[in-house]
């Protein structure tokens, strides 16, 4: 019977897989809403169930999607945080948003390297564990203050801060990044530099570089017509160039929406358009994650995966705590803020997969683990949230 299955699950045309994918994403998004359990969380579970290592019912050859999918879906998650990240938004989140933000990312990435160190795991390791720490979830955080109708400086503070948050966590896992390739090669310190150059600053090179006449031309056509071709056709050259050349595709995607939200006139159009493109990729991408969970290797990643969340956990309510102190926010900013940004989802499961792609043997230990810790962090991350706004005096009665 087993056999019977496998042999028609690898004559299904892969347009009849898209389309129930898709589908899948749909009903997430429906239990989502009933349940209370976040999309990512659905998702991850449903890809695990079906993978090869529990029900089986997706054929091999979707796994070849994977690199592919990850890569379009990033390029656009990329472009998407520039817009967050540079001008009008760091002038809208003022000064201490900015130091508070930085200081978490910071602080997560810091107390996670140390502690894998304190239990014997190689620097290489370590640092990209750290470079994927800071990571959050936006989305999960903004539904719970919506949601609840809260108000006040805790809620405007962390609304600020998860809104730019991941940007500066993309900067820091770009430059571990490639810190941890100079500890696991053999190259010389000079040919590491420069590699490091090239990957980190031609990629700001390039963004900027397309930019410039993306800028020009959003918002050329008539009013109402679509930006979408033009929007997605930038972001997926801007992302190719980047892999073609070795250069940072995330770094280099979001170097272009930075460039485009300060330059182009109507900046908002092609963010829009892209919101909308990306969606079926991301719904693709976690579903993909799930079925490259090896569930084989979870006993033994156990040990790490708990000091990971307890690390993780410790860097973003003292970073948060301290930063805040060093920004004079109030003291209700300082004692919860940190507990408001532990959710975990898209941008830390895709950095992990590019780690997978550029450290294969590291990279197959780090993705069930981050997956794992993912899902736990979307589960209690929520309720972390509502407990600190209901302390703080910020949830209506």
């Amino acid at each position: 019977m087993q056999q019977d299955i496998l042999h028609i699950s690898d004559t299904v045309p892969l347009t009849l897989i898209l389309g129930a994918m898709l589908l899948v994403g749909w009903f997430s998004h429906i239990a989502g809403e009933k349940t209370g359990i976040p999309r990512v969380t659905v998702l991850l579970v449903i890809g695990v169930l079906a993978g090869p290592d529990l029900l089986d019912l997706v054929p091999e050859k979707v796994s070849s999607w994977f690199d592919q999918v990850t890569h379009l879906a990033l390029a656009m998650v990329g472009f998407l945080l520039g817009e967050r990240f540079i001008g009008r938004e760091l002038k809208r989140s003022g000064r201490k948003v900015l130091i508070i933000s930085l200081g978490e990312v910071v602080a997560a990435a810091a107390a996670v390297f140390l502690a894998t160190q304190l239990i014997g795991l190689d620097p290489a390791t370590g640092l990209l564990l750290a470079a994927m720490a800071p990571a959050s979830a936006p989305a999960s955080t903004l539904d719970v203050i919506q949601e609840k109708g809260a108000s006040g400086p805790l809620s405007r503070t962390v609304l600020g801060v998860v809104a730019i948050d991941d940007a500066w966590g993309v900067i820091l896992f770009s430059l571990l990044l490639v810190l941890a390739q100079a500890l696991d090669s053999d190259m010389a310190p000079v040919s590491w530099m420069l590699s490091s150059l090239w990957e980190v600053l031609g990629g700001i090179a390039l963004g900027v570089i397309l930019g410039v006449p993306m800028s020009w031309m959003t918002g050329r056509l008539r009013e109402g017509e679509p930006t979408l071709l033009e929007a997605s056709g930038f972001v997926l050259l801007c992302g190719g160039i980047a892999l073609w050349l070795n250069l940072s595709y995330l770094l280099a995607c979001m170097a272009l929406g930075a460039t485009v939200a300060n330059r182009a006139k109507h900046y908002k159009r092609p963010f829009s358009d892209i919101k909308g493109a990306v969606e079926p990729f991301m719904v693709m991408f976690f579903l993909l994650a799930g079925f490259k969970m090896d569930i084989d290797m979870l006993p033994s990643l156990g040990v790490i995966g708990l000091v990971y969340i307890a690390s993780r956990t410790v860097g973003l309510v003292g970073g948060g705590a301290l930063a805040s102190s060093m920004a004079g926010a109030d003291p209700v900013v300082r004692r919860n803020v940190g507990w408001c940004l532990l959710s975990q989802a898209g941008v830390a499961l895709g950095l992990a997969l590019l780690v997978e792609e550029r450290f294969p043997e590291i990279g197959s230990k780090i993705l069930p683990l981050v997956i794992g810790s993912t899902i736990i962090f979307e589960l209690l991350g929520p309720v972390f949230v509502r407990w600190r706004l209901k302390k703080a005096g910020e949830l209506p009665s």
